[in-house]
């Protein structure tokens, strides 16, 4: 398969499909013309990073987990840890953009949103404690 062919079948833009390989991701053979030619596992295994990768795991985790896939000995607590660690840091954000939403609530409550040049939000922004209007 040509780099088209495998970005439609994998359903990945060319480019990244160019830096994953960059990074030795995956390692399509090349013919004697310099093109790139893509086998049924390199297409399987960007079809994989593609999932991860939606599912955020870090391009590390993703090397990581194709070597898992490809290492048929391999432990599932092996694969088990790494999904539990990129989940306790997914709710580690969760819980950071809660708190993001929870004070900006708090500061678009508190301000009049009127013609009046004072405002709660820039005061907390600009630092300025105790500026309740």
């Amino acid at each position: 398969m040509n780099i088209g062919e495998v970005a439609e079948a994998s359903g990945l833009p060319a480019k990244t499909i160019r830096y994953y390989e960059d990074i030795a991701l995956v390692r399509p053979a090349r013919g004697a013309n310099g093109y790139r030619a893509f086998s049924e596992t390199d297409a399987h295994k960007l079809k994989f990073l593609s999932r991860a990768r939606s599912l955020g795991f870090t391009i590390e985790e993703c090397r990581t987990l194709l070597s898992l896939w490809s290492d048929h000995a391999r432990s599932s607590a092996d694969v088990k840890r790494v999904a539990e660690q990129h989940l306790e840091r997914i709710a580690a954000k969760i819980a950071e953009l809660q708190a993001m939403q929870a004070t900006l609530k708090h500061l678009v409550g508190r301000c009049h949103g009127d013609a009046r040049p004072d405002c709660p939000i820039l005061d907390d922004l600009a630092g300025e404690e105790g500026s309740d209007t």
